[in-house]
């Protein structure tokens, strides 16, 4: 029996679409990717599945019934991994999900259960290291800025924490590896594209686009940074696994003097 290849937009609501998609049409032996990175499957008819936000809230509270708030955080962070077949092991997810009674959101001897529980434990430390490493820059506009470049596409669960946090700046959290950004104007969160010039570097604070105030800023920050960790106590070890490196390129307090 041929099986179906179902290519959706890449959004939450995209998937939700092509998940209504397999039930409204009693599907199996289904595959479902991204249009991004999507492949030519032998033997598979494949279909685009247009996102329909009215059926993705079907899906969406079809699953609240049958798990808690937490557990419905899991699907949600587990899709924003974007690891590869993630889609697949949360179609799988799902369907023991509505199969079962409430409570099969904790089965972790079922494997897909186990394997989202673990992607989303993934995910959310990401969120977590995100929401301490990020540093604002101040532009000429009078906008902080912070460039980063998360493992997973955090920026949707981090905007909520930040719009707490700086309440009454403007700001604007960039990810560079996936080309969009959530901007802050004092009142509401957006999602924004930006073509940035060939020349523009995340990792440098150029006197071009950022304020004089910054570049004293970033000294004092530094000059506070060396002065609060003692020489003779360091342990780079504990250091680098609570700061890792890859994160370093961001931090004002690494850049060189």
């Amino acid at each position: 029996m041929h099986g179906a290849n179902l290519i959706y937009d890449g959004t939450f609501d995209g998937f939700l679409s092509t998940v209504f998609t397999v039930y409204e049409q009693k599907l199996s032996n289904v595959t479902i990717q991204n249009e991004t990175h999507s492949q030519s499957l032998l033997f598979a008819e494949t279909e685009f599945i247009p996102t329909n936000e009215t059926q993705a809230k079907r899906v969406w509270k079809g699953l609240i019934k049958h798990l808690t708030f937490r557990e419905a955080s899991v699907v949600f962070y587990a899709f924003l991994s974007e690891q590869p077949n993630v889609e697949n092991i949360l179609l799988d997810y799902i369907q023991y999900i509505f199969k079962n009674e409430k409570g099969a959101g904790e089965d972790f001897s079922h494997p897909s259960v186990l394997k989202i529980a673990q992607i989303a434990k993934q995910v959310g430390r990401e969120k977590h290291r995100m929401e301490a490493f990020v540093r604002f820059r101040l532009t000429k506009d009078e906008i902080y800025f912070a460039g980063i470049e998360p493992d997973f596409n955090v920026l949707p669960l981090i905007l909520s924490h930040f719009k707490k946090r700086y309440a009454d700046q403007k700001w604007l959290i960039y990810d560079i590896k996936r080309k969009y950004g959530i901007y802050y104007d004092l009142h509401s969160v957006e999602m924004i594209n930006i073509d940035f010039p060939d020349t523009f570097d995340f990792t440098k604070t150029d006197e071009t686009y950022f304020s004089e105030a910054e570049f004293d800023f970033q000294k004092l920050w530094k000059s506070y940074f060396r002065s609060s960790n003692i020489e003779e106590r360091k342990n780079m070890k504990l250091h680098i696994q609570h700061v890792p490196k890859r994160y370093w390129k961001y931090l004002s307090e690494k850049q060189p003097d």
